[in-house]
């Protein structure tokens, strides 16, 4: 994934692919960049962020505990923040490097099984847990709507949940669906396909 900078109240995110095809958005200043794989990133990214010291990287995919250790360095922002094992190893690792993340909480919004995230039922609970406990800097809330329903009514409340806890930023909303995010509030944003095509 990648993340433009936009003179609107958004940031855009869109599908990473080779480096080839995102060297343009280089050269033309772009400076928002996001990723879903460690291994790939650290492949990719290493050498252009050392060239390109305003440039920042952000985790979208789920990150395994056991990969902290290599996200903290090169990633500037995770969106993907969806356990507590997770949260305390991000701090533990933050404090080592003496480097942090600016961090979305994911939530599920549906209880689905085949994705991560908290329950809203757990989100004051553990967004407390994060900020007051392992002093993570949580920036906003993060979710994938269920494929089926009224994608508006989960950007709504999303957008509901993160005012209730005061936070500034949102993520929120892909290729098909980013203008209603947009609506909501929402000020990152994954737009891949609409800008590169399908991935092969």
């Amino acid at each position: 994934f990648t993340c433009i900078s936009s003179t609107m109240i958004a940031k855009y995110c869109y599908n990473c692919f080779t480096v080839d095809k995102i060297k343009p958005l280089l050269d033309y200043g772009h400076t928002h960049f996001g990723e879903n794989k460690i291994q790939e990133s650290l492949q990719k990214w290493t050498e252009i962020k050392n060239a390109h010291q305003n440039l920042n990287l952000h985790m979208i995919g789920k990150l395994q505990t056991n990969k902290v250790k290599y996200a903290i360095p090169l990633f500037d922002y995770l969106h993907s923040l969806d356990n507590f094992k997770l949260a305390k190893k991000i701090s533990e690792e933050q404090n080592k490097k003496n480097k942090y993340l600016k961090i979305f909480i994911q939530v599920n919004l549906e209880n689905e099984v085949q994705k991560g995230g908290i329950d809203i039922n757990n989100l004051n609970e553990f967004y407390k847990e994060c900020v007051l406990d392992l002093k993570l800097n949580i920036v906003g809330l993060m979710c994938i709507p269920p494929i089926e329903g009224n994608t508006k009514l989960y950007f709504k409340k999303m957008a509901q949940l993160n005012n209730s806890l005061n936070l500034k930023e949102l993520s929120m909303g892909m290729s098909s669906d980013y203008l209603d995010a947009i609506e909501y509030g929402s000020t990152f944003i994954r737009v891949g396909t609409k800008i590169f095509g399908n991935r092969t």
